[in-house]
């Protein structure tokens, strides 16, 4: 089934170019059916990188989705137009009056600065509480995910003595979880950040239940017992150059860095990476759109408190 976007944002040519079914809004209104309506809350700093990454895996599902794309309104973004943010993303006071099935909050550059010092964190804890009673299940990844786990369930980010990038071996701990139906008992999955969760705090999480972790980059995927909280650490959405790009921005910029592991065939960074990961990125966003959010959310939301 399509996903439901704005009629020019600019990724639809590159979906079709992938055979992704997206429908524009002139069209969609004419369809006799109630799609799922999902939020995404955008803090990449390349938007339409993210746009076109999140909005494949959407389109995969046998589920008709409408998009609305949130930005922040304390910050503005380098790597996008203004215009663009003004045509295709809605700020929180356009949104608040609406119910969303599901919201995906992305990674920010911000990991390395605390919380309270990020000049969007008041929104942030806003939106998360506006959730509460208007989304029935959110995926957060990377650093949205740690902005939830700090915010709902008092587990603080940790300081890596160097960054957490490539792509590891994870082992399921829950295989019987319907977010994981379908993954293999070890799958790979890409990771790019300075900071990560300990493991031993969302042990002693009551409400917390871990679904996969790597020996090398700790823990991956965490839910909360209500199906509400979806959380990635790592980014099963990039494309196969992802990590690649970051890797050579840092290079230019001269920051210090390791070439990423287990990525560039031959660990050789002349080689073309290859996508590894693919396959268990289409079944995350497929299970938890069929099994958290379709087969819970409400028909018509004006019938529940």
């Amino acid at each position: 089934m399509p996903i439901n976007l704005p009629k020019d944002l600019p990724v639809i040519e590159k979906l079709k170019e992938e055979n992704i079914f997206v429908m524009d809004s002139d069209r969609a209104h004419t369809q006799d059916i109630r799609p799922l309506e999902v939020l995404i809350v955008n803090l990449m700093p390349e938007k339409e990188k993210t746009e076109h990454q999140l909005l494949r895996l959407l389109g995969n599902t046998p589920l008709q989705t409408n998009v609305t794309f949130l930005r922040m309104t304390s910050y503005q973004p380098k790597n996008v137009s203004s215009s663009h943010l003004e045509q295709f993303y809605a700020v929180f006071e356009e949104i608040q009056d609406r119910r969303f099935d599901g919201m995906i909050i992305t990674g920010a550059p911000v990991e390395q600065m605390s919380f309270e010092e990020v000049d969007y964190w008041p929104e942030i804890v806003t939106l998360l509480f506006w959730a509460k009673t208007h989304v029935t299940s959110t995926l957060s990844i990377c650093w949205g995910a740690q902005a939830v786990l700090y915010h709902e369930f008092g587990i603080d980010k940790e300081a890596l003595p160097q960054k957490c990038s490539g792509v590891y071996p994870h082992q399921l701990l829950t295989p019987h979880s319907p977010l994981v139906r379908g993954f293999n008992d070890t799958f790979l999955a890409p990771h790019s950040r300075h900071t990560t969760v300990g493991y031993d705090k969302i042990l002693k999480q009551p409400e917390l239940e871990t679904v996969a972790v790597s020996d090398e980059a700790g823990v991956f995927l965490i839910q909360s017992k209500d199906q509400r909280h979806i959380m990635a650490t790592g980014h099963l959405e990039y494309d196969a150059t992802t990590l690649r790009d970051e890797y050579e921005r840092d290079v230019a910029k001269g920051i210090p860095c390791s070439v990423p592991e287990n990525y560039f065939p031959e660990d050789n960074p002349k080689n073309v990476p290859q996508n590894t990961w693919r396959a268990h990125t289409h079944l995350l966003f497929s299970n938890w759109l069929n099994y958290y959010v379709y087969q819970q959310t409400p028909f018509e939301w004006s019938s529940t408190k």
